[in-house]
Protein backbone atom coordinates (compact mmCIF):
# COMPACT_ATOMS: atom_id res chain seq x y z
CA UNK A 1 0.00 0.00 0.00
CA UNK A 2 1.22 3.47 -0.81
CA UNK A 3 2.36 5.51 2.19
CA UNK A 4 -0.12 8.32 1.50
CA UNK A 5 -2.95 5.94 2.43
CA UNK A 6 -1.27 4.26 5.40
CA UNK A 7 -2.93 6.52 7.99
CA UNK A 8 -6.50 5.80 6.93
CA UNK A 9 -8.44 3.64 9.38
CA UNK A 10 -11.97 2.80 10.45
CA UNK A 11 -12.78 4.87 13.54
CA UNK A 12 -15.30 2.23 14.64
CA UNK A 13 -12.51 -0.28 15.27
CA UNK A 14 -11.05 1.59 18.22
CA UNK A 15 -14.47 2.33 19.69
CA UNK A 16 -15.48 -1.34 19.41
CA UNK A 17 -12.18 -2.66 20.78
CA UNK A 18 -12.47 -0.33 23.78
CA UNK A 19 -16.08 -1.39 24.40
CA UNK A 20 -15.20 -5.10 24.14
CA UNK A 21 -12.41 -4.64 26.69
CA UNK A 22 -14.77 -2.74 29.00
CA UNK A 23 -17.62 -5.27 28.79
CA UNK A 24 -15.63 -8.52 28.83
CA UNK A 25 -15.94 -8.94 32.61
CA UNK A 26 -19.73 -9.06 32.21
CA UNK A 27 -19.40 -12.14 30.00
CA UNK A 28 -17.22 -14.62 31.93
CA UNK A 29 -18.20 -17.48 29.60
CA UNK A 30 -16.45 -15.74 26.70
CA UNK A 31 -12.76 -16.62 26.66
CA UNK A 32 -10.03 -14.15 25.72
CA UNK A 33 -9.52 -15.99 22.45
CA UNK A 34 -13.14 -15.25 21.46
CA UNK A 35 -12.90 -11.49 22.02
CA UNK A 36 -11.73 -10.87 18.43
CA UNK A 37 -14.83 -12.76 17.25
CA UNK A 38 -16.99 -10.47 19.38
CA UNK A 39 -15.27 -7.44 17.84
CA UNK A 40 -15.78 -8.78 14.31
CA UNK A 41 -19.50 -9.41 14.86
CA UNK A 42 -19.91 -5.92 16.32
CA UNK A 43 -17.95 -4.22 13.53
CA UNK A 44 -20.00 -6.00 10.88
CA UNK A 45 -23.14 -4.44 12.39
CA UNK A 46 -21.78 -0.88 12.18
CA UNK A 47 -21.19 1.45 9.26
CA UNK A 48 -17.52 2.13 8.58
CA UNK A 49 -16.30 5.61 9.54
CA UNK A 50 -12.95 6.16 7.86
CA UNK A 51 -10.64 8.82 9.21
CA UNK A 52 -6.99 9.85 8.97
CA UNK A 53 -6.71 11.48 12.39
CA UNK A 54 -8.87 11.15 15.49
CA UNK A 55 -9.32 14.91 15.58
CA UNK A 56 -10.91 14.79 12.11
CA UNK A 57 -13.99 13.00 13.38
CA UNK A 58 -14.20 14.97 16.60
CA UNK A 59 -14.02 18.26 14.71
CA UNK A 60 -16.67 17.39 12.14
CA UNK A 61 -19.04 15.44 14.37
CA UNK A 62 -21.77 17.17 16.39
CA UNK A 63 -22.49 16.19 19.99
CA UNK A 64 -25.73 14.54 18.85
CA UNK A 65 -23.85 12.48 16.24
CA UNK A 66 -21.22 11.47 18.81
CA UNK A 67 -23.85 10.28 21.29
CA UNK A 68 -25.65 8.35 18.56
CA UNK A 69 -22.38 6.70 17.50
CA UNK A 70 -21.68 5.70 21.11
CA UNK A 71 -25.16 4.15 21.42
CA UNK A 72 -24.72 2.29 18.14
CA UNK A 73 -21.36 0.87 19.28
CA UNK A 74 -22.82 -0.17 22.64
CA UNK A 75 -25.74 -1.89 20.93
CA UNK A 76 -23.52 -3.67 18.43
CA UNK A 77 -21.07 -4.85 21.11
CA UNK A 78 -23.89 -6.04 23.38
CA UNK A 79 -25.42 -7.97 20.49
CA UNK A 80 -22.03 -9.42 19.58
CA UNK A 81 -21.31 -10.70 23.09
CA UNK A 82 -24.75 -12.33 23.27
CA UNK A 83 -24.34 -13.83 19.79
CA UNK A 84 -20.89 -15.29 20.45
CA UNK A 85 -21.96 -16.54 23.87
CA UNK A 86 -25.01 -18.28 22.40
CA UNK A 87 -22.94 -19.87 19.61
CA UNK A 88 -20.37 -21.06 22.14
CA UNK A 89 -23.10 -22.61 24.30
CA UNK A 90 -24.63 -24.34 21.26
CA UNK A 91 -21.26 -25.83 20.31
CA UNK A 92 -20.70 -27.05 23.87
CA UNK A 93 -24.02 -28.94 23.76
CA UNK A 94 -23.29 -30.58 20.42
Amino acid sequence: MSSEFAGIRNYQERAVFDAVRTWRDHYPLISEELLPDVACVALNRLPARYIRHEVDLVFYQSEKERLLAERLVAGAVGFAFEFVQARTAMRARA
